[in-house]
């Protein structure tokens, strides 16, 4: 693809009104305070839109109320501080999505096998697949057409790989694992390693219970680094379509996970959790094991689900930064709640 790309041509391929030159050269995105001439930059979030004045970006793109004509004199407002060529979107911060395409700048795989690569005689590689340095593919593995694995990258026995998948370096994808098509997978993630399953033994001691189930992932997954999916005890640990899970996100055995849901980081899913589609889970939250959350739920940063979520909204759990002073004193009063409580409810019967 070129080095760079007409306003125009951009405009095009967005659906975005276009406002100015469209000839400028563009070489690459940028935030609206870095920006430099030969870059394009968005305003997604209303507290950066003081930065428009100061932008030297040769092209932005901004909602409609940001690039409206301001008759008021003011020339504070933020609809007259960017001068410059602007491409108008209703959703500025989509736009920036679907155009970094253009300007990802990882080098392209060469389709081929690297020597150091092991690989079983029976596994079935697809067409132009590519398989770097020191990979590994078991026996009866299969690696879908046009799929890339890093150096270092493990493919156990009896997985399928999908096409057009992209496996970073040293990532371990066990046996009986099985991926969609145009899945990726950042590096040091495992996928299919055993749940965290043992049984007391009366003695004090522990049993462990052999992790007999797989794991089944979707199209259109995407798994950041250093994050974990174990497989089922029994049966499939199940992710849908169209997921996006963060770096250090732990899924346990035989979790369910409906399509499009989203996942932060060291958010985590206890054994056979399940969530519905479209759920967000923000940082650090985590689901219990065996509770239900239903579809279109967001649960904020460290939220706690211990029980089973039926209506959609927004849920939160815990307490919010404070100064530590105030932390204390409140902290303390959390502790003396039930006994308010009984005091006030003989107060109540006098």
């Amino acid at each position: 693809m070129p080095e760079d790309y007409s306003v125009a041509e951009i405009a095009a391929f967005l659906g975005a009104e276009l406002r100015g030159d469209g000839a400028l050269r563009i070489s690459g995105l940028n935030t609206l305070k870095n920006a430099e001439p030969g870059e394009l930059a968005f305003l997604a979030n209303e507290k950066y839109a003081s930065q428009l004045g100061s932008c030297n970006a040769s092209a932005v793109i901004l909602a409609p109320k940001h690039s409206a004509t301001d008759n008021s004199g003011d020339e504070g407002s933020n609809a007259t501080q960017y001068k410059g060529t602007v491409l108008i979107l209703d959703n500025p911060y989509l736009g920036y999505a679907r155009i970094s395409q253009w300007f990802d700048r990882a080098p392209k795989a060469v389709a081929g096998i690297h020597p150091s690569a092991v690989i079983a005689t029976s596994a079935s590689i697809g067409a132009s697949v590519t398989i770097a340095a020191n990979a590994v593919v078991e026996a009866n593995a299969v690696i879908g057409a046009g799929s890339y694995l890093g150096a270092g990258s493990f493919v156990g026995a009896r997985s399928v790989v999908g096409a057009n998948a992209r496996i970073s370096a040293n990532v371990a994808i066990y046996h009986d694992v099985i991926l969609g098509s145009d899945v990726t997978i950042h590096s040091g993630s495992v996928i299919g390693a055993d749940g965290f399953g043992f049984a007391p033994d009366g003695a004090g001691q522990w049993q462990k219970i052999y992790q007999i189930g797989g794991v089944e992932i979707g199209d259109n997954v995407e798994i950041g680094a250093c994050s974990t999916i174990d497989r089922g005890a029994l049966g499939n640990t199940s992710i849908g379509n169209g997921v996006i899970i963060d770096n250090h996100v732990q899924i346990a055995h035989n979790a369910v996970i409906g399509n499009n849901c989203a996942l932060a980081a060291y958010s985590g899913l206890a054994g056979s959790a399940t969530l519905g589609n479209n759920v967000t889970l923000a940082g650090d939250a985590c689901v219990v094991g065996h509770v239900t959350v239903c579809d279109n739920v967001q649960v904020t940063a460290r939220g706690l689900v211990t029980k089973s979520i039926t209506e959609p909204g927004s849920y939160s759990s815990g307490m919010p930064l404070m100064e530590t002073r105030e932390w204390r004193k409140n902290a303390v009063r959390v502790t003396q709640l039930d006994s308010i409580a009984r005091r006030l409810k003989e107060l109540e019967k006098n």
